[in-house]
């Protein structure tokens, strides 16, 4: 299953908890459109996992210097509000895994690259904000995915060594800023499949957050007694 016993579990969200990314991917690709600017796998797929910095580099490499990445975000951000108000959804198996944690009274953060008003709207839409005891997101650390600031802020925020937290991602940049942290990273992929550089930095791939309730069976449940 694991190599060993997670003491806490780290969650990302958008992608992992939130089935967010494809409205990411949607309405990036419509700003564009919008923009007359080309674009394609190789940059909203990159840009998965990331901070709005890493974000804004990315686009500036593509497009130029003379490419304005606050500009652009503003439409960014108009199209991707007019989704989430109609098309946002929880992923399978978030409730059930949160039910899970809660009967071994396991501790849980969120690690995401999102600001902190990002994660209030979104969570607090569907009930699950105060499900969670931490939050980390933008502003809590000092590089963003795929460095391992941000789990292991995470890590001294829940006050578990990283080595015996769970993180849940299904970026690739994700599972490296989890893996670098020290974490177990297991990948539930969602618009990316896991690469083999990926799959060697992961304790295991799984299919969905229903499967991920296995980890945490009566047996484990005794082992932690």
């Amino acid at each position: 299953m694991l190599p060993r016993l997670p003491r806490a579990v780290v969650f990302d969200m958008d992608g992992l908890i939130l089935d967010s990314e494809i409205l990411y991917r949607k309405s990036v690709i419509s700003a564009a459109t919008e923009k007359g600017l080309p674009i394609g796998p190789s940059i909203y797929e990159a840009m998965m996992g990331q901070p709005w910095p890493g974000i804004a580099q990315l686009m500036t490499d593509h497009y130029g210097e003379d490419f304005d990445p606050d500009a652009f975000r503003t439409v960014w951000i108009d199209h991707f509000d007019r989704l989430i108000a109609t098309e946002l959804k929880l992923k399978a198996g978030v409730t059930a895994l949160l039910d899970t944690l809660d009967r071994h009274g396991i501790p849980r953060a969120i690690c995401t690259s999102s600001a902190h008003h990002q994660v209030r709207h979104h969570l607090e839409g569907f009930g699950l904000l105060p499900r969670f005891d931490h939050v980390i997101a933008q502003g809590d650390y000092a590089r963003g995915k795929p460095a391992p600031d941000p789990y292991l802020a995470a890590a001294e925020r829940l006050g578990v060594a990283p080595e015996d937290c769970l993180a849940l991602e299904d970026s690739h940049n994700g599972i490296r800023s989890a893996a670098a942290a020290g974490m177990m990273a297991v990948m539930v992929p969602d618009l990316l499949a896991p690469t083999d550089e990926i799959v060697a930095l992961c304790a295991r791939v799984a299919g969905s957050l229903d499967e991920c309730c296995a980890f945490f069976t009566e047996p484990l449940a005794a082992e932690r007694a």
